[in-house]
Order: structure tokens, then C-alpha cells, then sequence
């Protein structure tokens, strides 16, 4: 065997990787106690640059571990230390640390997270220490050391919050409730993190009286028991909950048999063995094993041994199968406990994405979980998604621990919600799909044809199954014998022969299902030859068709190109100049420039930005003259992005978004708006509508509960899409609950009204704080609150009403959303008490003799009711009841009578009275309190013949209060004086001792007994007898056979019945007879066939006539005749059934 590492020796390691073992002494497991959840929280580290060192006090393996609870500063290196005493282990102890419930921090070591262990050789510990080496947030949580050896085991758990360093940041509420491990898609929220950082916040105080959680969680309801476990730090409630239901329902019971009992409970991880052992008294009883309430058979997984005292149960390769409640029994003494068996679940590290892809697209979502070759279910919305059944259209992918599922093109009918499912973890993604984009490759051109030429638009887009229409100045163009249209392929042509001055204008292509459309000019050139004097004033041509949207203004989107061709006409030629405001516009290279040709003059702007927006002026000049003209240039351009998106309310899973309009609409009238949302932490954005939204408010739905989220916004108009605004603020859908349901009245008074209701039936993640009771006179509209502070429980008294009047009441359940919709009533209350008369309600058990035994515990509760409160008072045999004896408990609806210790003097008949005024209802109650019975009296031997003895005796002075049931009968031998039982529960007060030893002298004794068993002394006999030694001569008597034959006779007739109908019942007698009589039934004179009604049995000469669930129709006279060769007989009677009754209406 290894030697044990030196002391002093530091060693790195990682929990999973094999130990060597120390020697040790076999012990015993220590019952596992519950924590200490009120352990005072420590201060936070100080000094960032220093280590802070953790330890407290500890029970079990542990001799130190680290502190419940430390809130450290980020920033800082704090260290946890565990310290296990392995002098009395047989083998070296192997730690493990766990994050949550069962994250092994061991795979994490690195430069985070580092693990040390030493081994002091001089005191047999070792300890262990964790340091986390710069604390992040994300360090916040639970955590646990647990230490293994062999079959023993012990854990710590302790938990750390994690604060900012050098400022006190006010606490979001909001964001405190997100679990501060979980994944973006995790909707759960967790509490604990605003616990810690309230706690955090308040002063020292002086340190309270520790409380016992056990007692805590026995004490109270239900719905308190996760407040309990957050407040207390309980990481295993399930565990708690189930030793809790068995601290509930078992009571501590003294047992004989055991020496010591099985462990209250046993865990285990998957696939280990484990020994269950407990100690009896006889180390030759045999013991039963149990399982569930099942005996366990021996067989290779279940080992069962004794070895002197010691009984153990061994249960090889444990799975959830083993997870279950076992008992040791040794005759009537039990011993349980519980065998918890772990299995880590498998958990998803890597959470999914969503996406937004164009149809055609391949998809691939992707996850990553805890362990290769893990089990991971896939779903569309609610339906599976198989490996057999699916592959044409989706392929699963492994690769380690990643998991893919894979659609390779996608349609419109894969939109929809994505779910992965693991045994301990779950995500989701959303998938949406939208029609591909058209792409223009070659764009059409502006044309300058001249007359009776050919011109011809061309463009190419991306699909060639695209179609789509031309537009002349808005005016859709039509196929002639001079125009016609193409489609060959991706290219579309619009060709126009012999072109005409009437051609020129815009022509637009706008392809069929796009919200796009291509658009360029055609010019028409046309040349004149006039002869006109050598003087002519100069004249400008404007066109005013085209981009032209009133009369000299131009509109040109921003980035397009602006081409404006005037004509000029003069002799000589005209010299023009162009000029935006008093800046003369001469360049003819560049963006903004002038082209000049023979009588036009061209105005160009490449790439148009909003800054060429404005008043444009051409003047023309020659010696006959000058004119000018006045353009307007109007820049079009994508709105500014929306301003101020914020979230103005929450659901359950929807929010409400509103934002400002854009201070820039681009020149055009904004159009509507796009919404994109996104997981906080997500990069991935998805959209909301595809169809423009007008409206500045949106209701954004289908959103996780529980979940951060982010908003943006586009703005929309004729040119195009805007920018995103700024993200909105973090937000998370909250909803407040369902309303209360079934709100009743329990009870009213004169001035109070009692209401109760059950839980909402939704509560939703932000939980239930509580319930607001309102109320209302009749006719009036303001409500009036009942309660200040909200009512945790599902009952409320609502006081100080006024007499007589009708009030409405409403109840709203409250959370960190708000209030619940008000669950109310039909009709108003009317404030005035009832008066009901007076009823015990006497329990079953009770109508008859209610018999208990000396020392037993009486307790009676007596229901009744009655309005207003009614008296109760308690009678003794027509005496009232002496305090000190018997203790009274009276309350509104019941009476309890308690008698600690009962005594015989306690036997008689107990009255109860319920009065009202002069109103009442008595009860009976007859108690026989009793014990063991005295000896029996004059025990002699009245004649000895043969080998018998006649015996005879009087029954006891003391009977114990109750019958004598009977008498135990035992003779000893004078020689041996050793007692042997001769008669058990003999009911006379004589009997006969037979099978006596010639020659030997007997003594007697006879005990009695009643109900509670046999009287404590015995009474001997006054004399003996003796079987004195005579002659062995026997002489038997002749041996005459009797004549058995004989008519029927009935020994026992039939008698006459009432029974309840639907109750079955049974009729008998008993007959006589030989040769044995054939057996008739009938009823009315009728003889009773094969009717599967009726059940006839004969046993040994008892008859009986079994009638099932019998009907009035089954009423009348049953006669049963016997029937043999000597003669005949006959006996009968009546059967009546009548309806029951039910026996609140008779009472009325």
C-alpha cells in the first residue's frame, strides 16, 4: 500500500482522478444531520489584493469546513478549507466540490478555480481547499464539498454572493430575480440572489436563538416550504420533504428487538453498491427484509448476511429502481429508512439559437451538453422529431457532446418553435423563414434615340422565374405592333420600333411579388432644320414630365443619379450659366457638374446627397437677348432611425413597446415600422412583423416568462428602411396571476364576515406575494381595502362591517406584476348573523360502548354545530365533570374530551350538552375503562378415576370491568414442578385433566382473562391428585352399530328479516337427515332456479340463501324444503327491504 503524502506536501488535483487509501478502523455512519441554516454570515474580503480563508466548525467526517454563507467583492481571491480526520477510515477520503446540485467543479481547475490537498502524517488529516482566483459575478450561487470513503459519506453546502467592488449600486429588482447561472433561454428565476444582497445590507445584530428547521418545516403549510428552503439555504427540499412526511406519520416507537436501528436514510450514486446495517438483540432471530412493503428475495444483487448481531442488507449496482423505502423486520418490530440514489442528470452547457434564414437556406442548430453519448430528444413545437421516421428532411448529427439537427433547405412550413430535451435540462430556439430577396444584377439605363430609331430597356434580375409588368409614367404599357415586352431567362427587354416624340417619358419594370421596381428615361431627340434670321433671343425648353412632381421641382432619391437635359434655343448660340443660389456651378468634372452639347446644356449630380437639395437657376445669354429659369431640387432619402424605444408594460409573455417617430422622415411620409427583438446576451436579432406596422405602440407576444429582452426599431418610407434605433432597455415578461378561485363565504356575524378562496390556478414566475381583500356596500362603486399587509393565507375575517347591510367582496392575488384580475361573488353578503339550531354530530364509533385500557390515552372529539357559538357542557352520570379528572376542550364547531391517563373510576356515561338559548341537542357516550381480571377463587379437585382428575373453581372477585372471556388450565408434576398448559380459553368453571401419568401427583393452577388478557396471579388448587397404579385389564363392551337413518328435521328454521336495499344479505338455517336430504329453496311458493341472484350453500346441514344487492322486488316469504326417502320438511319466513333514508333530512 502507498504511504500516505508526507505533511506539508501540497498537492493539485482534480476530485475525479483516483486516491490512495489510508488505514483505518471500521466505524460506524453518523446519522446525517440537517445544516445549520442560520450560521451568522461573515464580512466580505476586505483587501482585493489579499486571500481570504474560510473555515467554521463541523459535524460527521468533517473536522472544519467552510462557512453557510460569504458575500465576497469581485475582484478578490478567496479560498474555501474542508478538513477530514482519516484516522478511523479504512480508506483515504476522496473529495469532491459541486456547484449547485451537481456541476464537479473538478473539470473547471485551471487559473479560476484551483484545488489543493496536504496530508499532516503527525494528526492523520487531510485538508482541502478550493480558491477562486478573481471572483467574478458569475461565481454567485450554491455550492458543496462532499467527502466519500468507502460506504461513508458527508457533505457541506454553502453559498456565495458576489458584490461589485467600491460602490453601492441600487438593486434592480428585476434583474435580482434571474438565476445567476443560468442561460439565456433559462426562464426560472432565482430568489436567493435579492435574499443575499438584502441580508447584505442590514446592520450587525446581535445574534438570535438558533431554530430548528425541522420543527419550522413540520409546522408549516405547504405552500411555505420553498420561502423556507430559499430563506434557509436548503438545497435537497425533495430529500427533506420525504423524512418529513415519515417524521409526520411514524411515531417513535419503543422497540425490544433492536440494538440499533437502520440509518434514517442512505445516498448513493448510480451504479455503486451499498450496505444497509442494523444490530438485534437475539443474534438467532431470523429477519425479513422488505422493499416498498415487498419481501426482498437473496439473489446476486441483493446479498443479505447476518453475522452474529449484526444483520446487513447489500445491494449491488444501484439504479432508480433501488430508489425506494426499506425495512428490516424482526417479528412484530420494524426498523425503516430511505435509500436515495443519485444520477447526475445530464445538463445543456451550450444553449440554442435562433434564427432567421430566407427559404432555401440551410439551418443548423446546435447544442452542447454535459456528457458524450447522452440522450437528447428533439421537437417542432409538440411534436417529436424521430431518427427513423424524419431523415428526409432533417438529420440528426453527434459530434462528442454537440448535437446538431440539421434542415438542409427551408420552407415556409419549417417556421415555428425548436425544442432539445435532455433528463436535466431544456432550450429552445425559433426559426423564421421569409421569401428570398430579389437581386437586380444590371439595372435598366436612361436612352437618347432619335426619331423612327429602335430603343430597347434591358435588365437582369436573380430569379428567371421572376415575371413582372412595365409602367410609362404610371401607366402600365400594353404590347402593340410598334412595342413589345421579353422574358428570356433572368432578362427582361422592353424594345419600342420607330420611336416617336409621344415615347419619350419614365419607364419603370416592377417584377410581381417585390416591392421593387427599376426605372429609367427615355429622351427623345429630335432634330429640326429651320431657317430663321441670324438674331434670335435665346429660349429655354424645360420639360416638365418625368421626375417632375409639380411645376420646376425634381425629386431624386438619395444616392441615385440626377441627369437634367435642357434644351436651348438661339442664334448665335447662347452661352448658359447654371448657379445654386450665388454660387455659380462651372465644373464639368466631378459629382455636381454641367455638360454643354449643341442647343442642350446638361445638368448632372452623381451619387445625390441631402445637401444638394435646393433652388437651382440656368440663365442663357446672347446678343439678342438672355432668359433664365427656376429648378427646384427636392433630396428624398431613408428616414433617421425611431428615438426613445422603450418598454411601457409586461405579460406573461408579450410586452408592450412604444417609441418616437424619427425627427427625419427623408423627405417622404414614413410608411410604417419593423421590429427585431433579442435575448439579452444573444447576438442574433428575429424579426417581429415582415408586413410594414403603422402604429408607434406594439404589443410584441410568444415570449419566455422570466427572460431578458431587447427591442429595436426601423423606421420605414417610399425609399426605403432606416437604420436601427438604440436598443431598448432590458426588459422581462412578468405576468400577474389568474384571479383567486371559488371565493365563498365561510361564516357570518353581525359585524364580520368570513371569506375563504383556493390559489390562483396560474401563478407564473414572479410567484405570489400575497391577496388584497376588498368590499363594497351594495350600489357603490368605491372599494374599501380589509386587510393593510397582504394576506398570505387562502382565509380572511373581515371585520367592523355595519348590521344589515349588503356588501360585495372581491379578492385579488398580488406579485411583483401587479394584481390579478378580482375573483368575486354573484350576489352581495347580507351583514347578519343566522340562527341555526343546535346538532351533535356523534362520530360512529362512539353510538356504541367506547371501551379503552387502564393507562391508555382518551381522546374524543365530538363535532356539532349551531349559530350563534353554542355552549357546550360536559355530564358524568348525570353529574357535571370534575376538571382535574377529566380536561375539556370547547372551540366553535367541536368539543374535545381528554383524559391523560385513564383509571376505572373513569368508567360511566358522559353527556355532552349543546344549548342556544333555550335551544339544545344532548349525546351519549358510555366509556368502560378496563384492566386484567383477579385470580379465580376455591380451585379443587372434586374426583380423580383413570388417568383423569375432575377440576372446579369460582369465577374471580375483580372481572377487570368487562366479561370474562374464559380460563387458562396448567398442572405441574410434585416430582419435576414444571407447569404445562392443559386448557386454553376454557369458558367454564370446570374441567377435566386427562392423559395423567400413573403413579404421579399433579397440582393445579387456573389463571382468567378477559380482554385485556390473562389476571397476573394464578390460584392453585387446595389438594392434588393421584393416579394410583391398578390392574391393566381391559375389557371392552360389545360394539353395536346405531341406526343413524331419520327423517328431515330443521334443527334452526329460517327467521323473518328487514334489510336495506342495495346491502346484500343472507338467509340460514340448519336440518338434519339421513340419507341426506335433497335441498329446495323457494320464494312465494316459487322455486328458485339457476337465478345468478341467489348463492344456495350447504355446509355440513347449514343452509344458506345468499340474495346480492337485493330490490324491493326482492321483498316476500323464502321457504326451504328438505326432501329424503323417510320424509319431508319444510321451514319459512319473511323477508322485508325498504329504501334507506337519508339522515340529515330526517333530522329536519
Amino acid at each position: 500500500m502507498p504511504e500516505p503524502v508526507p505533511a506539508g506536501m501540497h498537492i493539485l488535483f482534480s476530485p475525479e482522478e483516483p486516491t490512495e487509501e489510508a488505514p483505518e478502523e471500521p466505524s460506524e455512519d453518523a446519522e446525517p444531520h440537517p445544516a445549520e441554516f442560520d450560521a451568522p454570515h461573515p464580512e466580505g474580503a476586505e483587501h482585493p489584493e489579499e486571500e481570504e480563508v474560510l473555515s467554521t466548525e463541523l459535524t460527521g467526517l468533517f473536522v472544519e469546513k467552510p462557512p453557510d454563507s460569504i458575500v465576497a467583492v469581485a475582484g478578490t481571491d478567496i479560498t474555501f478549507t474542508a478538513k477530514v480526520d482519516s484516522s478511523k477510515l479504512v480508506r483515504k477520503p476522496v473529495m469532491k466540490w459541486l456547484k449547485g446540485k451537481w456541476l464537479d467543479l473538478g473539470s473547471k481547475a485551471g487559473k479560476h478555480m484551483q484545488f489543493k490537498e496536504t496530508y499532516d502524517r503527525n494528526t492523520k488529516v487531510y485538508t482541502y481547499e478550493m480558491k477562486i482566483i478573481k471572483v467574478v459575478p458569475g461565481d454567485a450561487g450554491g455550492y458543496r464539498c462532499e467527502v466519500t470513503s468507502k460506504d461513508k459519506c458527508d457533505s457541506s453546502t454553502f453559498e456565495i454572493a458576489v458584490e461589485a467592488a467600491h460602490q453601492e449600486e441600487q438593486t434592480d429588482i428585476l434583474s435580482a430575480f434571474k438565476r445567476a447561472d443560468a442561460g439565456e433561454d433559462e426562464g426560472e428565476l432565482d430568489f436567493s440572489a435579492l435574499l443575499k444582497a438584502t441580508k447584505k445590507k442590514k446592520k450587525p445584530v446581535k445574534e438570535e436563538e438558533k431554530i430548528d428547521v425541522w420543527e419550522l418545516l413540520k409546522s408549516a403549510h405547504p405552500s411555505e416550504y420553498e420561502k423556507i428552503a430559499f430563506e434557509y439555504g436548503i438545497t435537497d427540499l425533495r430529500g427533506m420533504l420525504k423524512r418529513l412526511k415519515k417524521m409526520k406519520t411514524v411515531e417513535p416507537k419503543h422497540t425490544e428487538a433492536f440494538l440499533k436501528k437502520l440509518d434514517s436514510c442512505y445516498s448513493v450514486d448510480k451504479g455503486k453498491k451499498i450496505v444497509l446495517s442494523c444490530e438485534v438483540v437475539d443474534p438467532m432471530v431470523p429477519v425479513k427484509w422488505l422493499k416498498n412493503g415487498q419481501e426482498i428475495k437473496p439473489s446476486a444483487k441483493y446479498i443479505m448476511e447476518a453475522n452474529g448481531n449484526v444483520r446487513t442488507l447489500t445491494i449491488m449496482k444501484s439504479n432508480l429502481a433501488d430508489d425506494a423505502a426499506y425495512e428490516c423486520v424482526v417479528g412484530e418490530d420494524k426498523s425503516f429508512t430511505e435509500v436515495f440514489v443519485k444520477e447526475p442528470p445530464v445538463t445543456i452547457t451550450k444553449l440554442m439559437d435562433d434564427y432567421h434564414v430566407v427559404v432555401g437556406e440551410r439551418v443548423e442548430f446546435e447544442i452542447e451538453v454535459s456528457e458524450e453519448g447522452a440522450h437528447v430528444m428533439w421537437f417542432f413545437e409538440d411534436v417529436e422529431l424521430h431518427r427513423d421516421k424524419d431523415t428526409h428532411k432533417y438529420r440528426f448529427k453527434k459530434d462528442g457532446k454537440k448535437h446538431m439537427l440539421i434542415i438542409q433547405e427551408a420552407t415556409l412550413d419549417d417556421i415555428g418553435m425548436y425544442h432539445a430535451w435532455t433528463n436535466g435540462g431544456h432550450t429552445k430556439g425559433e426559426l423564421e423563414v421569409e421569401e428570398k430577396e430579389l437581386e437586380v444584377l444590371q439595372d435598366i439605363a436612361d436612352l437618347t434615340v432619335k426619331a423612327a430609331e429602335q430603343a430597347m430597356f434591358k435588365c437582369e434580375v436573380s430569379d428567371d422565374k421572376v415575371t413582372g409588368k412595365w409602367f410609362k409614367d404610371g401607366v402600365e404599357v400594353l404590347p402593340n405592333e410598334r412595342i413589345r415586352m421579353t422574358h428570356v431567362g433572368r432578362f427582361h427587354r422592353l424594345i419600342i420600333d420607330e420611336v416617336k416624340p409621344e415615347d419619350a417619358g419614365d419607364y419603370t419594370f416592377v417584377p410581381d411579388g417585390y416591392a421593387l421596381s427599376l426605372s429609367a428615361k427615355l429622351n427623345f431627340l429630335e432634330i429640326k432644320i429651320d431657317y430663321v434670321p441670324r438674331q434670335d433671343p435665346p429660349k429655354i425648353h424645360l420639360d416638365t414630365t418625368g421626375n417632375m412632381v409639380s411645376q420646376n421641382t425634381i425629386i431624386v432619391v438619395a444616392g441615385n443619379k440626377l441627369r437634367l437635359d435642357v434644351e436651348i434655343t438661339g442664334e448665335p448660340a447662347p452661352t448658359v450659366v447654371w448657379s445654386k443660389g450665388d454660387h455659380e456651378i462651372k465644373d464639368t468634372e466631378g459629382r455636381v457638374r454641367v455638360e454643354s452639347r449643341k442647343d442642350l446644356s446638361c445638368f448632372i449630380i452623381e451619387g445625390a446627397e441631402r445637401e444638394d437639395e435646393g433652388k437651382y437657376n440656368i440663365c442663357v445669354t446672347n446678343p439678342a437677348g438672355e432668359d433664365k429659369a427656376m429648378l427646384f431640387v427636392k433630396i428624398v432619402d431613408v428616414p433617421d432611425p425611431p428615438e426613445s424605444v422603450k418598454c411601457v408594460s409586461v405579460g406573461e409573455d408579450c410586452a408592450t413597446i412604444t417609441w418616437q417617430p424619427p425627427t427625419f422622415d427623408g423627405g417622404a411620409a414614413i410608411k410604417g415600422y419593423l421590429m427585431e427583438r433579442k435575448k439579452k446576451g444573444s447576438s442574433r436579432w428575429t424579426k417581429l412583423n415582415f408586413d410594414v406596422y403603422e402604429s408607434t405602440t406594439y404589443e410584441a407576444k410568444r415570449m419566455i416568462e422570466g427572460v431578458l429582452y431587447e427591442m429595436r426599431v426601423f423606421a420605414v418610407n417610399s425609399i426605403g428602411l432606416s437604420q436601427p434605433s438604440l436598443n431598448s432597455k432590458p426588459f422581462m415578461p412578468i405576468a400577474a396571476t389568474s384571479e383567486p378561485l371559488r371565493l365563498t363565504v365561510h361564516d357570518v356575524t353581525d359585524s364580520t364576515c368570513s371569506l375563504r378562496w383556493l390559489a390562483p390556478e396560474k401563478v407564473g414566475a414572479g410567484g405570489l406575494d400575497g391577496y388584497v381583500i376588498e368590499y363594497c356596500k351594495e350600489g357603490d362603486t368605491e372599494w374599501v381595502v380589509a386587510n393593510k399587509e397582504l394576506c398570505e393565507r387562502q382565509g380572511y375575517v373581515v371585520r367592523n362591517l355595519p348590521v344589515g347591510e349588503k356588501i360585495n367582496f372581491r379578492v385579488v392575488a398580488v406579485n411583483i406584476a401587479g394584481r390579478s384580475p378580482p375573483a368575486t361573488m354573484a350576489q352581495p353578503v347580507t351583514i347578519r348573523e343566522i340562527v341555526e339550531y343546535p346538532k351533535i354530530r356523534l362520530p360512529r364509533d362512539l353510538r356504541t360502548r367506547y371501551t379503552k385500557k387502564v393507562g391508555e390515552k382518551i381522546n374524543l372529539t365530538i363535532p356539532f354545530q349551531g349559530k350563534p357559538r353554542p355552549v357546550a357542557t360536559w355530564y358524568k352520570d348525570g353529574q357535571p365533570i370534575d376538571p382535574k379528572l377529566v380536561h375539556v376542550r370547547n372551540s366553535n364547531v367541536d368539543s374535545i374530551l381528554f383524559i391523560r391517563s385513564a383509571e376505572r373510576a373513569h368508567s360511566g356515561k358522559y353527556e355532552l350538552v349543546v344549548q342556544i338559548e333555550n335551544m339544545e341537542d344532548r349525546a351519549t357516550i358510555e366509556i368502560r375503562i378496563v384492566e386484567k381480571p383477579g385470580p379465580p377463587l376455591h380451585v379443587k379437585v372434586t374426583d380423580v378415576w383413570g388417568f383423569n382428575a375432575a377440576l372446579e373453581w369460582d369465577a374471580p372477585k375483580d372481572d377487570g370491568n368487562c366479561e370474562i372471556t374464559g380460563y387458562t388450565i396448567q398442572k405441574a408434576d410434585l416430582k419435576t414442578k414444571e407447569w404445562y398448559t392443559v386448557y386454553e380459553h376454557n369458558r367454564r368453571t370446570h374441567c377435566t385433566a386427562s392423559d395423567l401419568i400413573m403413579g404421579n401427583e399433579y397440582n393445579f393452577r387456573v389463571y382468567s382473562e378477559n380482554l385485556c388478557g390473562l389476571s397476573d396471579e394464578p390460584c392453585f388448587s387446595k389438594n392434588t391428585a393421584t393416579i394410583e397404579k391398578t390392574g391393566l385389564d381391559y375389557k371392552p363392551t360389545p360394539f353395536k352399530e346405531k341406526d343413524m337413518n331419520c327423517s328431515p328435521k330443521f334443527t334452526k328454521p329460517l327467521v323473518d328479516r328487514s334489510v336495506v336495499a342495495g346491502y346484500s344479505t343472507a338467509i340460514s338455517c340448519a336440518v338434519r337427515g339421513y340419507p341426506k336430504p335433497k335441498i329446495t329453496w323457494m320464494k312465494n311458493k316459487m322455486i328458485i332456479g339457476e337465478d345468478p341472484k341467489f348463492l344456495m350453500q350447504n355446509n355440513q346441514g347449514v343452509l344458506t340463501l345468499n340474495i346480492r344487492k337485493p330490490s324491493t322486488f326482492d321483498g316476500g316469504r323464502y321457504s326451504c324444503m328438505a326432501v329424503n326417502e323417510l320424509g319431508t320438511d319444510e321451514v319459512e319466513c319473511k323477508l322485508d327491504v325498504r329504501i334507506p333514508k337519508d339522515p340529515d333530512k330526517v333530522d329536519k
